[in-house]
């Protein structure tokens, strides 16, 4: 969701383990563990986007990278149709989204995301709302 190719999942990878080691001495406990580590994780993958976006601006988009990418997963054209939407949210609404389809409560996205439980499923009923306005349905 954050990245387009294996090479790019594995640095964010990297990068999410390396914070979440140097920041765990800063760990206070008021959360849940696994609340934390998706914080971290969302703070990385976000910050690598922005800086990905501003570098884009300068060098032009790279279709290239994104045709490899389709071609190697062999992604349907649902899929393909869905992926692009997706790209179009918010960074919050993809963070929200990503928290969703990882199965996590509403109760624990609202940890993550500093929101109410009422807030999130009011986010998440728009982004769906929003993504079958952009997803044709053939």
């Amino acid at each position: 969701m954050y990245c387009n190719n294996k090479e790019d999942k594995e640095d964010l990878f990297q990068d999410i383990v390396l914070q979440l080691w140097r920041s765990f001495p800063s760990f206070k406990g008021d959360a849940k563990v696994s609340t934390w580590m998706y914080r971290i994780a969302i703070n990385n993958a976000i910050t690598r986007l922005r800086k990905e976006t501003k570098r884009e601006k300068f060098s032009g988009l790279n279709d290239e990278a994104f045709e490899v990418m389709v071609e190697e997963n062999a992604i349907d054209e649902k899929a393909l149709m869905m992926y692009e939407a997706i790209k179009k949210l918010t960074e919050v609404e993809r963070a929200l989204s990503m928290l969703y389809l990882d199965n996590c409560s509403y109760k624990e996205i609202a940890e993550v995301m500093g929101l109410s439980e009422t807030n999130v499923g009011f986010k998440l009923n728009k982004i769906k709302a929003k993504l079958r306005s952009l997803v044709i349905i053939v």
